[in-house]
């Protein structure tokens, strides 16, 4: 029985304390009584769940309508915010960044004009400076050859002065905005020419036929300009003597390489190139093997590309154009009588070159081969060298040097020659690049 406590307006709370008796209760009086309390509990459990379940949906049915934005105390506040307060904010922002924008262009001007002023004055400390002489004088007015006569010029005493002779092959130099005098200009004792045959029995120059034209032939852009300067050289008491000077006062003992690639028909074109050269080779101006003794001149024929190999040998004791032996497979019948270079692709004898330099495995293979080319007397060459970018070029430049080649093939004369490679990038910038 349940005792009921005083009531007052103001309270909050019912209490109802059971009251026991000394009477003891049954078991199923006691069974009875739980019941009841369980069955009490679980619907007062079940009314709080009902009620806290209600309110949780109001609570996503609120949060559902607001869009995501709203969500940010921010954003609230500034929906709060009256006309004249945005238009304050607003104008505090573009203030901002304008602020933010004036003064990163005044740091990119002042970087632009460091990076300007760096860069000029590495090329100022490093770039070469143009030699004054002869030959850049020729570099400096030359013509395109008119009619089929080469470009003609006044010869000055100091043609060739201060030029240093290198090792060095201007690969496809008929490509260049001055053929031969440019390569000449630099130091290069190696040039290389591509030839045609036409059905006149003209030797045409160009990389493919399509581009052939009736002015530019071997005569007016190689030969006739050769003999003039040779003709020049040794127009003196040194033309009595058996051995010829040579183009440059440095030292007039090198041999000026022709390399001539032969893209029509070898056996053809043989006969009509052996006519053009007679002339050069009656004034004892070409390397020549008599069947005994190798004699070398100022200026050297290579033949490579459809250059036949049998007609060389056949000219058993009056052979004045010498073969380009294949690198990757040096035998006994190359040699310094019938061959002067060994060439491969570079990608041919090592593989491709990945990464800024070869790899110690394709070091090793350049080594080998170079060796067994010098072991037969012959220049080893490589062509397709890296181009791009210029720190892999130079890489690949300085690995070959390294190993002794006998001549490097390029296409950038003034960097090649005339550079410190290991400036030609600097800080990321390539200082020097094609010419």
């Amino acid at each position: 029985m349940a005792q009921l406590v005083e009531f007052r307006q103001s309270d909050l709370l019912v209490e109802v304390l059971p009251r026991y008796t000394d009477k003891p209760c049954d078991e199923k009086i006691m069974r009875r009584f739980h019941d009841d309390e369980d069955e009490t509990g679980s619907q007062v459990s079940s009314t709080i769940n009902l009620e806290d379940l209600e309110v949780q949906r109001q609570s996503n049915r609120d949060r559902a309508s607001q869009t995501w934005w709203s969500r940010f105390g921010c954003c609230r506040r500034r929906r709060e915010e009256t006309d004249a307060e945005r238009r304050a904010r607003r104008i505090r922002w573009y203030r901002g960044c304008g602020i933010s924008v004036v003064v990163l262009t005044i740091f990119g001007t002042i970087a632009a004009g460091v990076y300007i002023a760096f860069v000029s004055v590495l090329l100022r400390r490093l770039a070469p400076s143009l030699r004054q002489n002869g030959l850049q004088h020729i570099v400096n007015t030359w013509e395109e050859p008119n009619a089929g006569v080469a470009f003609q010029y006044e010869w000055r005493d100091d043609f060739s002065r201060d030029i240093v002779p290198k090792n060095c092959h201007s690969h496809n130099d008929y490509w260049r905005a001055v053929p031969l005098y440019a390569a000449l200009a630099v130091g290069c004792t190696s040039i290389e020419a591509d030839i045609w045959l036409t059905e006149d029995d003209e030797l045409l120059v160009s990389h493919s036929w399509e581009s052939t034209t009736k002015d530019r032939t071997i005569k007016s852009l190689y030969l006739d300009p050769l003999a003039n300067i040779l003709e020049q050289r040794n127009a003196t008491a040194a033309d009595s003597q058996d051995k010829k000077t040579g183009i440059f006062d440095m030292d007039p003992t090198t041999t000026t390489v022709l390399l001539i690639d032969f893209k029509s028909d070898g056996a053809a074109t043989w006969p009509v190139l052996l006519s053009q050269l007679a002339p050069l080779r009656e004034k004892n101006w070409l390397t020549y093997y008599d069947g005994e003794t190798l004699h070398q001149g100022p200026l050297t024929i290579v033949g490579t590309g459809n250059t036949p190999f049998d007609l060389i040998q056949a000219a058993a004791t009056d052979r004045y154009i010498f073969f380009d032996a294949p690198l990757l497979s040096v035998s006994n019948d190359y040699n310094t009588t019938n061959s002067y270079y060994a060439s491969s692709a570079l990608s041919s004898a090592v593989g491709k070159v990945w990464f800024a330099t070869m790899s110690s495995g394709q070091i090793e293979r350049v080594k080998e081969q170079v060796e067994a080319a010098d072991a037969k007397g012959l220049k080893s060459r490589y062509w397709g060298t890296p181009s791009w970018p210029i720190g892999r070029r130079d890489e690949a430049w300085k690995v070959l040097m390294g190993a002794g080649v006998g001549v490097l093939n390029v296409d950038d004369l003034v960097s090649a020659t005339m550079w410190n490679w290991g400036w030609c990038v600097v800080a990321g910038i390539a200082l020097c690049g094609n010419s």
